[in-house]
């Protein structure tokens, strides 16, 4: 499977969901809206997406690209900002200012970083590489999303080696607390490419 192909399906996903949450209800009507469950969706979605990215994709850039430092470095500090963000919503509750403040700042810089990544970084790197060079690593990408992190752990450092290390920890733990308490359910479904 090719790697664009595969981020972009995971990109139309997340737009989806900002498109459903921007401007979403706040208050006593939040609550019953059914906000909490679509975030939770959106925070593992976004925490898989990154991690993977963080893994395999940026330091895919970081070879192809004369400008790959610069480019995967400015996507990784807009990808932290993110974490941070997503961590906010996961310690706050629906109804609560700080959560509606935190979710909108989210849908703006997600969407910011989405189309740096769609319209700076991706057609250079296409452009790099050759196609056996995309399709494995969309095969990588694939396979490292289904045993990724689903929380955003914004305190771990985006570094290659470690999310491959102490990650793989982070994300067991992860997927574990998610069958404990049922957030397992609300997992989004991966990307299918035809």
């Amino acid at each position: 499977m090719d790697a664009l192909m595969f981020l972009r399906q995971d990109h139309k996903s997340v737009l989806g969901m900002l498109e459903v949450l921007d401007g979403a209800p706040s208050g006593a009507g939040s609550q019953v809206s059914g906000l909490e469950t679509m975030v939770t969706n959106l925070v593992i979605a976004e925490s898989q997406h990154e991690a993977i990215e963080e893994q395999f994709f940026w330091p895919a850039v970081r070879r192809a690209l004369d400008d790959g430092d610069t480019l995967a470095d400015k996507a990784i500090q807009q990808e932290q900002k993110g974490k941070r963000l997503l961590q906010q919503l996961i310690d706050s509750a629906v109804g609560e200012p700080d959560y509606h403040k935190a979710l909108q700042a989210f849908v703006d810089a997600a969407r910011e970083h989405i189309a740096y990544e769609q319209e700076m970084v991706w057609p250079k790197f296409e452009a790099a590489v050759s196609h056996e060079q995309l399709e494995k690593l969309g095969s990588q990408l694939e396979q490292a999303k289904k045993i990724a992190p689903t929380r955003p752990h914004p305190d771990t450092p985006p570094k290659p080696i470690l999310l491959k290390t102490i990650g793989m920890v982070t994300a067991t733990i992860d997927h574990v607390l998610d069958a404990l308490t049922g957030r397992a359910a609300k997992n989004p479904p991966d990307p299918q490419i035809h």
